[in-house]
């Protein structure tokens, strides 16, 4: 029985959309899912289209957007734990979750049932470690008893930083590791690459239209450092080169559309390496109206 549903896929898919109609459905609250959409003022450039979460007269509640200030470095500990307050808030006021994003990690974090425990650095073990084989490291780390870190562990420092954590749950059996029982139903949507490709570039185009120059240049005057704002790479990392005089206008446009559609086909990557790993995804054609969309996941809710 799914208690949430999960909406995922490439940028400019029309994630938001489908989440709101299904919001609006079932009673529902949206929990973002984006690693960008968190920091206040970065509007246009991450996409929150804040204005389509309101349908039929009816404002359809979120979270999880808007919580820190932009030049904050915001990680995926800290999401998992707003992720944690915000479901358990909303099972206490019945309300269905709909998450929606298209951050992979983000995703998954949320969805595989462990808590992410803040584990600080051990110099002592690393230095015990950092002469061993990739295949003595992954010898170690099988060889405790639960796991709590499952991610790859195909680079030697990933390696080290698994063990580490476990050591870390090992010495200290006090750790609370809670995690709210997640039953998703996961919905993804799918263009074919020409199409998408195309969406990619239009609504690039439409956001420059819409003022996504002049947001950057209001958070680089406020005080943000324009190497923060890179950080955060894309839309922020080319408008701020362009900006601060290292990249004309054209080539900034010509550069940003190229990491954007590399991007989308990094995200598909990673949905593929989802299903992989035993995810779920229910694939809709994009090019569906709207309302067909919903009552297809209406439909697979009731028939799970």
């Amino acid at each position: 029985m799914y208690n949430c549903i999960c909406v995922l896929g490439a940028t400019a898919t029309g994630k938001t959309s489908l989440a709101t109609g299904l919001a609006y459905k079932l009673n529902g609250e949206i929990i973002s899912a984006d690693s960008r959409q968190v920091y206040k003022g970065m509007d246009i450039g991450t996409g929150k289209d804040l204005s389509e979460y309101s349908l039929n007269g009816k404002d359809i509640p979120f979270h999880i957007i808007d919580n820190v200030e932009a030049g904050y470095k915001y990680n995926l500990f800290e999401y998992q734990q707003d992720f944690i307050n915000v479901w358990e808030d909303m099972k206490n006021r019945s309300a269905f979750p709909v998450i929606c994003g298209g951050s992979g990690l983000y995703i998954e974090a949320v969805l595989k049932g462990y808590k992410l425990i803040a584990v600080p650095n051990n110099e002592e073990l690393r230095d015990k470690l950092k002469d061993k084989s990739l295949d003595e490291l992954s010898d170690i780390l099988k060889s405790y008893k639960k796991l709590h870190n499952t991610t790859e562990v195909d680079t030697h420092k990933r390696a080290i930083r698994a063990i580490e954590i476990e050591d870390y749950y090992t010495n200290h059996p006090e750790i609370d590791t809670y995690y709210p029982e997640v039953k998703p139903l996961i919905v993804g949507i799918k263009f074919d690459r020409e199409t998408r490709r195309a969406r990619i570039t239009e609504r690039l185009h439409a956001r420059l239209e819409e003022g996504m120059v002049e947001e950057v240049r209001s958070l680089l005057d406020s005080g943000v450092n324009p190497d923060d704002l890179i950080y955060y790479g894309l839309e922020y990392k080319f408008l701020t080169q362009y900006i601060v005089g290292e990249l004309s206008y054209d080539e900034m446009v010509q550069k940003l559309n190229i990491a954007i559609h590399q991007f989308a086909k990094r995200q598909m990557t990673w949905f593929r390496k989802m299903e992989k790993a035993g995810f779920d995804i229910h694939w809709i054609d994009g090019d569906l109206p709207l309302e067909d969309k919903v009552n297809s996941c209406i439909n697979l809710l009731k028939n799970n």
